[in-house]
């Protein structure tokens, strides 16, 4: 019987922060201490952790294999995710929010999804808070598909580094809105095979960070990416796409004046 150690397997974890006040630093820190503890029983799997943190004045996050990126760039979701990609080498990447909360195995399963099923390219954990509103039941096997909110779970997304080579990196005009539905319609372009894996539980407490933004100026960049959206992938091109952008730029310059007049 072969005493060889078992050849370790590394993931390149992506979390994307905005520490500018304790509530949401904490938020951040709830995610790393539950991650750090999730793989302790597989120590042929390591995490390597890369923390990209928006406030510049934030210091930086603690802990093994973490390390704290400041950017110095303005904000994109794809963008900060991009430049995470490229500092980073290990074979699984994992893109995620800071609102997450890791149980243990989360990764073991992942890692276990892709070697049962080869050609699978990408998967995302289960939410138990979210997917079963929604009819996925955790242990109930791999759900194939491109559902935004269902198969794609954007707040957690992990996949094969070697899938870049065909579909190239993220597309940096998604800077947060429509993100995950530009990731979901450029695997089903290129037929690569995503995946719900439900016996891997990742929880998305959802986003605090966005609650820091008015409902009408997240209304109003979300009305901007899903133009962008539409421009690439629904064929919404010339006059009709112009008038649009216009109406959007029009909306968010009297945004302020609206705001002072409503105070």
């Amino acid at each position: 019987m072969s005493n060889t150690p078992q050849q370790s397997t590394t993931i390149d974890l992506i979390i994307l922060s905005l520490a500018s006040n304790p509530a949401l630093r904490q938020v951040t820190e709830n995610c790393l201490v539950s991650l750090r503890a999730s793989e302790t029983q597989h120590p042929d799997i390591v995490l390597n952790i890369v923390v990209i943190e928006s406030c510049p004045d934030a210091p930086p996050y603690e802990g093994a294999n973490v390390q704290t990126i400041y950017p110095g760039i303005p904000f994109g979701y794809h963008t900060y995710m991009n430049l995470g990609i490229k500092m980073t080498h290990a074979p699984y990447i994992c893109l995620c929010n800071n609102d997450l909360i890791f149980h243990p195995d989360w990764a073991k399963e992942l890692l276990d999804a892709f070697a049962q099923d080869e050609k699978l390219q990408s998967a995302s954990p289960l939410c138990s808070i979210h997917h079963p509103t929604v009819g996925l039941l955790p242990a109930s096997g791999l759900h194939y598909g491109y559902g935004i909110r269902r198969e794609i779970a954007g707040w957690c997304l992990c996949f094969k580094r070697s899938m870049l080579e065909i579909t190239g990196p993220l597309d940096e005009q998604f800077r947060f809105w429509f993100a995950d539905n530009d990731y979901a319609k450029t695997l089903e372009k290129h037929a690569l095979p995503h995946a719900l894996v439900t016996s891997s539980i990742v929880d998305h407490v959802e986003s605090k960070t966005l609650k820091t933004q008015s409902r009408v100026r997240q209304r109003l960049l979300t009305k901007k990416a899903k133009l962008d959206f539409d421009r690439k992938w629904n064929g919404l091109h010339g006059l009709r796409y112009a008038r649009k952008l216009i109406s959007f730029y029009l909306k968010l310059c009297l945004l302020p004046f609206k705001a002072k007049k409503d105070s």
